[in-house]
């Protein structure tokens, strides 16, 4: 038995109670109370769970506006059904017919509520119109929740997911993890101020887990679950009431004096090892506000917005699914199925680090003056991958040697240009550097969510820690170049048009699963630097030329210019790279050179582990330092960049660093900046 409310009905008077019954059938009864009088029960509905083991539901709510009814099930699975369809079968145990008030004598009520029941078999036995099987696990769903138009579910898996209803069916757009440990989650509370509190139990202790701060609110000792209990919160008390030994035991504390103030909220609960900038959102009556997503050693990335005239950074989203830290972060702008608007931001994110482990994911950033952000968020889990997934299904894997099992991605890339004519799927492609010495490249085709390895190569044979892929493009085509960096201060230059073209033919005929290609040998590689390259950019020229700048652990600075040419003959002749100028500078900085960015042909930025934030002039020869400045991020993981256009037609440019904490810093260049001439 469950009970859900009734939507247009006062919960004081009104409820739907739900039944299961033998051979998975679910009965909707719904029951009206009226003070001095027995209750009305009336037949609305009966429905059919899936065929399992322990097959009743345990939990369900309405969705008013569609007509339907969710509800979860024993098996972990994810019901909906019609609810509009069924007009019901009145039991005429009262008066009380379409809000009639009469009084009516109890005993003859009594005498006909079975009436209610003899009669079911007039109401269809609906099927589900959408199932998720085993959504949540084989220990059962625990409660469904409704807000704002969006699905929510938790398990005793230890994670609530988020859902919405397209076309009558369910789908997933993401799952949370509250917290480490927090394996029972019973319940979810949004409260008025938008936040969102997690009920479960964590080993012997009820727990309230607030998702704004990231830590318990509460944690009674109770025993822990399986037992009856009921949680109340108002700005005055905390009440929290449960059966344990046959005996009702009551918590009460009064809510007193907040003896702690936090100044300044974290984004992460470590340091930050990677960050991106999806773009602006335009709100109206606001200023600009700049997305960005970040990733860290807490295991979970952040999407969050960065206002310049309050300077804070405001969280919109927390993707949880890595099981190890995130490490490297990489978008590709553009729609997919979902419509947005001119002013929106719509994104397909990837992440990756730790255990070989890939997220995908579809953001939707739209303006809302409602939230307290002035920014909404919307993201739909798209696809993951995970090398050892298929030797977790192994059969006497026991008995086998694991290779590298600490797999981890350093850097990733997505392909350019992969949705034009040339290809006939919208498949999206990933370059991805590894840790164990392979420069990786998978496909993802985002209707059918699936994430495909299609090729890799162990060439370097030591660990690849950076990768960065270019477009080349002439009248008669165009070549997609990969670019990979390695421990050993190597760089070195693919052609993946061919691989590319070989994985998607190869990915039709087998409709999605392939065995990975091999890539060919590099067409050239440079010695670039002594030791690790921890930062690598390109950037075309308007010449048709790339510039490829570097930058090591030794703190030296490497900077190439390449032309990319054919080979005489047919159109499909072998790609040519040559080397046209090299730059290096050593000890341009005292530590590791983290970030590196090319904003200009003629201007470089650097930034370092030494905290200094350096502004080059590319001469023919040489590089030229402009400007240093200062910034206050320690141990400096990751630099970003863009530049904004303003009124009068100057550029100015802006950058992002992580590390041991977040900043953001703006400055103008003249077009022909004087030696010595500083950023401003």
């Amino acid at each position: 038995l469950s009970w859900a409310p009734r939507p247009g009905l006062s919960p004081d008077t009104a409820a739907a109670l739900l039944a299961s019954g033998p051979d998975g059938e679910m009965l909707w009864l719904d029951v009206t109370h009226r003070p001095g009088q027995a209750p009305w029960v009336r037949l609305m509905g009966r429905y059919l769970l899936p065929v399992c083991k322990q097959r009743w539901h345990t939990c369900a709510t309405f969705l008013p506006q569609e007509g339907l009814l969710v509800c979860g099930d024993r098996r972990g699975s994810l019901l909906l059904f019609p609810c509009s369809s069924s007009s019901g079968w009145a039991a005429e145990s009262t008066s009380i017919v379409n809000g009639g008030t009469d009084p009516v004598d109890e005993d003859s009520s009594n005498e006909l509520e079975p009436s209610c029941l003899l009669h079911k078999g007039a109401l269809p036995l609906e099927s589900p119109l959408s199932v998720l099987f085993g959504l949540h696990g084989k220990t059962g769903v625990t409660s469904v929740t409704i807000h704002r138009g969006y699905i929510y579910s938790t398990g005793r898996d230890g994670v609530y997911r988020q859902l919405r209803l397209r076309d009558q069916q369910l789908e997933v757009l993401q799952k949370h993890r509250p917290c480490k440990g927090l394996q029972w989650i019973e319940e979810l509370r949004f409260t008025s101020d938008g936040d969102l509190l997690v009920l479960g139990f964590h080993a012997d202790n009820f727990v309230v887990w607030s998702s704004r701060t990231g830590e318990n609110v509460h944690c009674i000792p109770c025993g822990g679950g399986h037992r009856s209990w009921s949680y109340c919160s108002t700005p005055l008390a905390e009440v929290f009431a449960f059966i344990k030994s046959g005996d009702v035991m009551l918590y009460h504390r009064e809510a007193g004096p907040c003896e702690q103030q936090v100044l300044l909220s974290s984004l992460h609960g470590r340091e930050i090892t990677c960050v991106r900038r999806l773009g602006a959102v335009e709100v109206p009556g606001h200023a600009t506000f700049n997305v960005f997503v970040t990733g860290s050693e807490d295991t979970t990335a952040c999407v969050l917005v960065l206002n310049e005239n309050s300077r804070a950074a405001v969280p919109l989203a927390r993707l949880s699914d890595h099981i190890s830290s995130v490490r490297t972060l990489a978008f590709s702008m553009g729609p997919g199925d979902e419509a947005f608007g001119d002013e929106d931001l719509s994104a397909l994110l990837f992440s990756a680090g730790g255990r070989a482990q890939i997220e995908c994911y579809r953001l939707l950033c739209t303006g809302d003056t409602a939230s307290e952000s002035a920014v909404a968020c919307q993201v739909i889990h798209v696809a993951s991958h995970r090398l050892d997934k298929h030797w977790e299904q192994k059969k006497n894997r026991h008995k086998l040697v694991k290779m590298d099992p600490e797999t981890r991605y350093m850097s990733l890339s997505v392909v350019p240009g992969t949705n034009t004519k040339q290809l006939p799927t919208p498949w999206k492609f990933l370059a991805a550097a590894c840790s164990d010495g392979s420069v990786r490249i998978f496909g993802l085709l985002e209707a059918a969510r699936k994430l495909v390895l299609v090729a890799e190569s162990f060439h370097h044979q030591r660990c690849v820690l950076k990768v960065e892929v270019f477009l080349h493009t002439w009248a008669g085509g165009e070549r997609h170049i990969l670019c990979s960096a390695a421990t050993d201060g190597s760089i070195a230059f693919w052609d993946i048009t061919g691989p590319i073209m070989d994985a998607v033919d190869a990915l039709h005929q087998a409709e999605g699963e392939m065995q990975p290609l091999v890539l060919d040998a590099p067409l050239v590689t440079i010695m670039a630097h002594s030791c690790g390259v921890n930062s690598l950019h390109i950037r075309e020229t308007p010449e048709g030329q790339y510039l490829v700048a570097s930058g090591s652990d030794d703190g030296s600075i490497h900077v190439c210019l390449l032309q990319v040419a054919l080979g005489r003959g047919e159109a499909a002749a072998e790609t040519c790279l040559q080397v046209l100028e090299r730059v290096s500078r050593p000890c341009a900085h005292a530590a590791h050179v983290t970030g590196i960015r090319v904003l200009r042909p003629d201007l470089l930025l650097s930034a370092s582990v030494d905290q200094r934030l350096t502004l080059w002039n590319r001469q023919p020869g040489e590089l030229v330092p402009l400007s240093t400045t200062f910034f206050h991020v320690p141990d400096l993981a990751e630099l970003d960049c863009w530049e904004v256009e303003e009124a009068g037609g100057e550029l100015r440019y802006y950058c992002v660093l992580c590390g041991q904490g977040l900043e953001m810093l703006c400055g103008t260049a003249s077009s022909k900046p004087p030696p010595q001439e500083a950023l401003q």
